[in-house]
């Protein structure tokens, strides 16, 4: 079975997210939605909140589990059996703060990839950044 982890602060869930969860899981047998903390980001929803926010949005995929913790996204998903850390990339500061990213995970694990999806056109403009303004 593979199993994908999509770590992300989800604050606020947003369409593009759900875009790349919704294409992420057919992708993968198992897709598990992990909230992380990023402690340079004051998040605006709890928890508890983003949880349940992912939970009602992605509760049609049957393959999708939602989760929360505190480590770090290679850790846990070499915790979880996770082959690949999925990743969205809308532009190319995003890809370039990825590019970092994957590297540091890849030097910590080389069993787990990193798995850049695009943003769809429609999403490209759209973060969560911008929705809290």
């Amino acid at each position: 079975m593979k199993k994908a982890i999509f770590p992300g602060s989800f604050d606020p869930l947003t369409k593009g997210h759900l875009d790349i969860i919704e294409r992420a899981s057919r992708l993968f047998d198992e897709l598990i939605v992990v909230i992380l903390e990023n402690s340079e980001k004051k998040t605006m929803f709890t928890q508890e909140e983003r949880l349940r926010m992912l939970k009602n949005n992605t509760s049609h995929l049957n393959n999708v589990i939602v989760d929360a913790d505190t480590s770090l996204t290679v850790t846990y998903a070499k915790q979880h059996g996770a082959c690949a850390i999925i990743r969205g990339v809308r532009s190319v500061k995003d890809y370039e703060y990825e590019l970092d990213i994957a590297s540091a995970n890849q030097y910590l694990n080389p069993e787990i990839e990193t798995v850049l999806l695009f943003s769809s056109p429609a999403y490209a403009f759209v973060s969560s950044s911008i929705i809290r303004e």
